[in-house]
């Protein structure tokens, strides 16, 4: 796959930044609503591996805290992908479990790209891409979203 650029200040990583040159269609973002449901299912879902035994408290509580910061709007800017790409949400999962990934690192003391919390094997444990991104997808609905 090669090395990619990522700008300094970003949470997103390789994959999101490959998506973005990958799928430059529409220049629509996903709207906050859509973000904040994807920083709450990433919570909900932290909270339910540490529950199982998947996720151990440090790393699982550092993911609840980053994945509310998405819920809240907080790194809204972070959430660079066109809305229409692939059909299965894989590169939007990526790109949510990235940013909480890189904001989670630094919760814990870290620095961004360190894997102390790994995109898929911590944020997304246990989950995929359809998971997180159902078949709200489809065409006709995108139709009816309108810029902000």
């Amino acid at each position: 796959m090669g090395p990619m650029q990522i700008p300094a200040d970003a949470y997103y990583g390789a994959q999101t930044a490959r998506a973005v040159e990958n799928f430059p269609i529409s220049n629509l973002r996903f709207p906050r609503s859509f973000i904040r449901a994807l920083g709450l299912i990433k919570k909900h879902a932290a909270l339910t591996n540490q529950e199982l035994g998947g996720l151990k408290p440090p790393v699982a509580d550092a993911i609840v805290r980053a994945a509310q910061e998405v819920a809240e709007g907080k790194w809204d800017d972070q959430f660079v992908l066109d809305i229409f790409q692939t059909g299965s949400g894989t590169s939007t999962n990526m790109n949510a479990n990235e940013v909480i990934a890189n904001r989670a690192i630094e919760l814990l003391g870290g620095k961004r790209g360190e894997k102390l919390v790994h995109p898929n094997d911590h944020v997304n444990r246990a989950s995929r891409a359809t998971t997180s991104s159902p078949p709200r997808f489809t065409s006709p609905r995108l139709t009816r979203w309108r810029p902000v």
